[in-house]
């Protein structure tokens, strides 16, 4: 007698998953279609940084030689709605010469759609150098480009120097990629 009642539930849970099954295939299979689509729309309207406002700090600044700072920077949507995916281009200068400040290595970059006003965030990390040093850049500009673009924004660096790895021009520093800011 008790082999029948488990035969019978077995049979009915094999039908249900079946089911279930069946369901979320077609799902998964729209879902993928509609995704794609928008995706494809998402790719021809990447945010232009002239239709970007752009907030540098206010700053979490590094007191002193050998500590660490962090600058977060917040962009607003001024323009339609368009996406961010990457990491912002982010150099420092001291006067005529600067360099590129590298991209985070951990960070694996979410693809963000900003609706009008929408706002997102990216933080430059960064080691404080010693003034006059020869491996320090005396960095007195932060220039900021969005992927893909040749455009950039210039801002003020008032962050002391920042240390170099092995050289001014390989700064002991990183920037995020882009994340989500706001409500």
């Amino acid at each position: 007698m008790r082999a029948l009642p488990i035969a019978v539930v077995a049979a009915a849970a094999a039908l249900t998953l079946t089911a279930c099954d069946s369901g979320g295939s077609s799902s998964d299979s729209d879902g993928g279609k509609k995704a794609s689509t928008a995706s494809s729309a998402a790719a021809s309207t990447a945010c232009k940084i002239d239709q970007i406002g752009i907030q540098v700090g206010p700053a979490n600044a590094a007191p002193a030689a050998g500590d660490t700072g962090n600058v977060p920077v917040t962009l607003t949507n001024k323009g339609a709605e368009c996406t961010l995916q990457g990491f912002p281009a982010v150099k420092v200068l001291d006067g005529g010469t600067g360099t590129d400040v590298p991209e985070e290595k951990s960070a694996t970059p979410p693809k963000l759609t900003l609706a009008v006003s929408g706002t997102a965030s990216f933080t430059i990390t960064y080691v404080r150098g010693t003034a006059g040093d020869g491996k320090s850049l005396a960095a007195t500009t932060l220039k900021i480009g969005l992927p893909g673009a040749a455009t950039t924004q210039s801002f003020k660096w008032s962050y002391g120097p920042l240390a170099g790895k092995t050289g001014p021009n390989d700064p002991n520093a990183s920037v995020s990629s882009f994340q989500p800011a706001g409500d």
